[in-house]
C-alpha cells in the first residue's frame, strides 16, 4: 500500500506503527503535503483495493483521524519510542528550522513591527515562526532530512 501511496502527489511519508502490546491496534500513518493530496489519495481506485484487501484481515471498523500543524511534530503516546528518531537528531533539524527563519524574519519583519507595543510585536513574531514552522518549514525539512532522521 506505501508503494502505490508513494506515487501520488504530495506523498510524504507512510509507516507501520505496531501495537504496544500483543493483540493489540496497528496503526498506519500516512503524510501528504496537503489536504488535497491526501483526499486524491484517499478517494482512488488503488486505496479503495487496499481497503478491501485489509478487511479481509481486520477486526471492526477502521478508525481514520486527520491529523494537521503540530500535531504531526508530535506522535501520540501509543507510538512505540524506537520508531522515532534520536532526540538530538530531532533537535538539529528544528534549529535548522528555526534559526533562519527567526534570522530572517528579525531581520526584515521585526523593524517593520516596530510601531507595536513590546508584548504585541513579541505574539505577532512568535506567531508567524509558529506557522512558518508547522506548515512550510518542518514538513519539507524532515522530508528531505528523512533519510538522516531514521
Amino acid at each position: 500500500m506505501f508503494e502505490d501511496a508513494k506515487r501520488f502527489p504530495g506523498y510524504l511519508s507512510a509507516a507501520l506503527i505496531p501495537p504496544e502490546a500483543p493483540g493489540g491496534e496497528y496503526q498506519i500513518n500516512q503524510r501528504f503535503e496537503s489536504e488535497a493530496d491526501f483526499e486524491h489519495w484517499n478517494n482512488s481506485l488503488q486505496r479503495l483495493g487496499w481497503l478491501e484487501k485489509l478487511d479481509a484481515v481486520a477486526e471492526g471498523e477502521p478508525e481514520y483521524r486527520l491529523l494537521n500543524g503540530l500535531e504531526v511534530w508530535f506522535p501520540p503516546p501509543t507510538t512505540p519510542a524506537a520508531k522515532l528518531p534520536a532526540r538530538w537528531r530531532m533537535t538539529v533539524v528544528s534549529w535548522l528550522g528555526i534559526f533562519p527563519t527567526v534570522a530572517l524574519l528579525t531581520t526584515f519583519l521585526l523593524p517593520q513591527l516596530q510601531f507595536l507595543p513590546p508584548l504585541l510585536r513579541t505574539a505577532v513574531f512568535t506567531a508567524l515562526v509558529a506557522v512558518a514552522m508547522s506548515y512550510l518549514i518542518m514538513p519539507r525539512l524532515t522530508r528531505w532530512l528523512r533519510w538522516w532522521l531514521r
